[in-house]
């Protein structure tokens, strides 16, 4: 799950959509950013053709992309569940 409290859109009090898939957290958050593609993609190296791509879910991103697409819109990853300890 995806900690959006650092993104200034989500900070704005936006209405999100109940998501489970990292690639849906993903669109979400390009979507709620209120950015446009092309700034999204100019601002991430992201080719504009392949981010559109991946937000109709046509295709995925390499992980650097989603790397530099998380950071660039401030997200952080939260586990759902706590890892198993071994011991």
């Amino acid at each position: 799950m995806l900690d959006d409290t650092t993104s200034n859109a989500y900070n704005c009090g936006m209405a999100k959509r109940q998501t489970h898939k990292l690639s849906d957290q993903m669109r979400q958050a390009i979507e709620d950013s209120g950015l446009s593609r092309y700034a999204i993609a100019k601002e991430t190296g992201i080719d504009q053709a392949a981010l559109s791509r991946f937000i109709h879910g046509q295709m995925g991103l390499s992980l650097d992309a989603l790397d530099r697409l998380g950071e660039f819109l401030q997200l952080t990853i939260i586990l759902g569940r706590k890892p198993n300890s071994k011991g």
